[in-house]
């Protein structure tokens, strides 16, 4: 239960009910979307890798239902999809900004990245293999997810996504981008440095590496 206990969402409330009907007749909001969104939290921290283990998990954990909010009740897949679905690409990646802006606020050991002065910083790329056989008509791509897309990964030729990391010398992460696997990764330099200065980050060094890193996306 303390796993969430300081995380105020007021400031992200509107991206969260987006759409939903909150006053007033009609079908009442059967799961508080922040709830949701701790859920999904919570399956990046524990690392499960599909939304029904997620469920699953849920259903049998009275801890971890505690830990976001919900009763005896759990979501179904199709609401998680649903919810994907509803707060679109966009309204994620203002989550994940906001989410990252309070990290950096709260941190003890970098009291400068408070107000968004970061010294050093490293970049480097990782390898998504996605979760989709060949298209037989296309082998280029992904059958059950179309966007994927063969290419060279550091290990050889690979089915799915790749994304340009920017994580500072402790290891905690700036920003990303992500795109199929057969895009150039010095395509993405650009666009994570344009995505990044626009959110009012100052970066006084940034070094590429050959590390290889984990995304939980």
């Amino acid at each position: 239960m303390l796993l969430f206990k300081n995380l105020d969402l007021t400031a992200i409330r509107s991206i969260l009910w987006k759409g939903l009907h909150r006053e007033g007749a009609g079908r009442p909001v059967e799961y508080n979307p922040e709830c949701d969104l701790r859920a999904l939290m919570l399956r990046q921290l524990e690392q499960i890798p599909y939304i029904k283990d997620l469920v699953k998990r849920l259903g049998r954990s009275c801890s971890m239902r505690l830990a976001c909010g919900y009763d005896r009740n759990v979501p179904t897949e199709a609401h998680f999809s649903q919810m994907k679905k509803r707060i679109g690409v966009e309204g994620f990646r203002a989550i994940e900004e906001w989410l990252r802006h309070e990290a950096l606020r709260l941190r003890k050991s970098q009291p400068l990245s408070a107000v968004g002065l970061v010294q050093a910083a490293c970049m480097d790329g990782t390898d998504l293999p996605a979760w989709s056989s060949r298209d037989p008509h296309d082998t280029s791509r992904g059958l059950g997810d179309p966007d994927a897309r063969l290419g060279r990964g550091q290990n050889g030729f690979i089915l799915g996504y790749q994304s340009l990391f920017l994580v500072d010398m402790e290891g905690f992460p700036l920003g990303h981008v992500k795109a199929p696997a057969n895009v150039n990764e010095k395509k993405l330099l650009e666009p994570l440095l344009d995505r990044l200065l626009g959110e009012d980050i100052e970066l006084e060094l940034i070094a590429g590496a050959r590390i290889k890193l984990t995304s939980p996306y």
